[in-house]
């Protein structure tokens, strides 16, 4: 029995969500010098992405989308300058 539970938190803790280790390390702005959501999406659009999702991650904007050439993109800004931060975008 205590190999079969063992078996399933082994099991449990390797099904966690890459997604939840992949986040990046931003600055940590105050609220009021963040740049509005609004803003943000309209120049990151600007750049040529495609954004199919917009969330704020801890202290960073994050997109799910596409490059300008297609290509899918999981890229984190910086809230305040916009800067990129991490990026992970299929090759």
């Amino acid at each position: 029995m205590l190999k079969i539970l063992a078996f399933a938190v082994a099991a449990a803790v390797s099904t966690v969500s890459t997604g939840a280790l992949a986040s990046a390390k931003c600055v940590a702005h105050p609220k009021a010098e963040w740049m509005k959501e609004a803003d943000a999406r309209a120049k990151i659009e600007a750049q040529g992405y495609v954004i199919k999702k917009f969330k704020v991650d801890g202290n960073c904007y994050e997109i799910y989308g596409t490059t300008k050439e297609g290509k899918k993109a999981e890229i984190y800004f910086d809230t305040k300058s916009l800067e990129i931060v991490k990026s992970e975008i299929e090759k």
